[in-house]
Parts: structure tokens; sequence; C-alpha cells
């Protein structure tokens, strides 16, 4: 949860105006003096409690990043097989270095819309048949808009043993922002393994896809552009909180330690 900005100044303004003595308190009952104390005290305790959460945050994100970080730099090992599909979570598998070998199928190339440094295009996803025997979606690469139509127009993907090394990705159900995969119309937004493989006709295949590595700057598909990137910004927002804290902490001890003192008539 993060703040607004200029909400948390606001709502703490608020309760300081009602928890500082000043001359127009006077005429309050001590009941609505403390009941305006307490509430500050509630606001304190909530500023500081989400203050605390977001360090925990924190903590996890960066337990996130370097177990991301170890499991992309480590050797190479096999994709999961179907008996360990089942278990199969992002926490556990996602950005694994996997290595692939078989056959790509051809005829059955899924174009996905993508953004990536190159600019707009199409992820290019094309089903492999593993030598182990059971089916992987295989991300090849990206193609810029430009070349969708002499890719769709070229001889397909040539069936001959092929091994890939990249890493796994989790399925990504459902589609883009505020875009519906469109299977009928095989209008593509996020890469759905299921749906993918529902419209395709395929069976015994994984519920993970492989992002490709890299085969040269001038082969396209052009592999290697997954993007490994974690927004932390979890220490900003837990001192915001904290200083949201201390500062309806200060207004609530000011008449405590000697609030605005009256002056007297002149004379």
């Amino acid at each position: 949860m993060s703040p607004a900005p200029g909400t948390g100044r606001i709502v703490a303004g608020e309760i300081a105006q009602g928890a500082s003595a000043s001359p127009k308190d006077a005429g309050r009952s001590p009941a609505t003096r403390l009941a305006f104390v307490l509430l500050g005290l509630f606001g304190v305790l909530v500023f500081v409690g989400l203050g605390i959460w977001q360090l925990e945050r924190r903590i996890w994100k960066l337990d996130l990043i370097a177990r991301v970080d170890q499991r992309i730099h480590a050797p190479v090992v096999d994709a999961p097989g179907p008996r360990d599909w089942s278990g199969i979570t992002a926490a556990g598998y996602e950005y694994s270095h996997v290595r692939l070998a078989g056959q790509f199928m051809g005829g059955a190339d899924t174009l996905v819309q993508a953004v990536t440094e190159l600019g707009g295009g199409y992820w290019v996803l094309t089903p492999m048949r593993t030598d182990r025997g059971f089916i992987v979606l295989v991300n090849r690469g990206f193609i810029p808009q430009e070349r969708k139509a002499e890719f769709e127009r070229g001889n397909g993907t040539p069936a001959v043993p092929v091994v890939i090394d990249g890493l796994l990705r989790i399925s990504e159900p459902g589609g883009g922002f505020l875009r519906n995969n469109y299977a009928a119309g095989n209008r593509w937004y996020s890469r759905d393994v299921a749906a993918i493989a529902a419209a395709r006709g395929l069976t015994d295949i994984a519920p993970y896809f492989v992002d490709a590595e890299a085969a040269g700057v001038d082969n396209w598909p052009r592999g290697g552009l997954t993007v490994v990137t974690f927004r932390n910004s979890h220490l900003v927002y837990a001192l915001t909180w904290f200083t949201l804290a201390a500062m309806l902490a200060i207004a609530l001890a000011r008449p405590a330690i000697g609030g605005p003192r009256r002056q007297g008539p002149a004379g």
C-alpha cells in the first residue's frame, strides 16, 4: 500500500488540529479533547504499522531479486518434465536457466503483441516437441511490426533437431492491460500457455514457456530480450509513513510540552 501524494499530510494535519490545544479548544469538553488525542494516537500507530509493513516488503523484494539473479546465472539444467509440472510456481521456478532439445512444430506459430527495447511488434511463440516426449511453448524472440507480413509469408519453422537454452517463464493467462486474448480472431496480448495450446490443438504441453536466449544480432526472431527488473521503492514508502507518524506525534505532544501561550493585554 503506497501513500497517494499529499494524502498523508492532509490526514496528519487534520488530526493534529484536533489534538493540539488552541484558543478555540477552550470551549471543548475534556471528553472531546480526549477523543481527539486517542484518534491521533491511533493515527500514529497506523502510520508506524504501514512503515514496518513496507520494510518487511523490502526484505521480501531483496530476497526475490537475489534468488532470481542466482537462477539466471546458474548452470543450465533440463526443463522440468511432467512429473514436476504440478509443483511449478513463480516463486520456485520462474527465470530458471533451462535447456530444451527436440524439434519445432511447423505451422503452429503464435504472434503475441509486445513492446520491447526494439519498439512495437510481436513475440513469436512456437511449440517444440522435446526428445523427452512432451511439448513446450518456446518464445523464439521478437519481430518488429514491419516484419510481420514477411515472417508470415516465410517457409515456416524447419523441423530439424535443435537445442534451446533460455529462461523458464510462468504462463500469462487472460490477456494484456484492458485487452483480452481473442483466440477465434488469432489476436494475442499475453503468453497464455493454456489458451494457445487449446487454440492450436496441443496436448501434453508444459504449463510454462521458455524465453530463448539470443541467437545472433542479425537473426529474426530476436531472442534474449527478457527484461528482468523488479521495482523496489519500499524504503521510500516506509520513510514516508514514518515521517507522517513523527509529524503527528509531535503535534500531539505540543500541548504537553507547552503550546502557544496567550499574550495578556498590553500595558
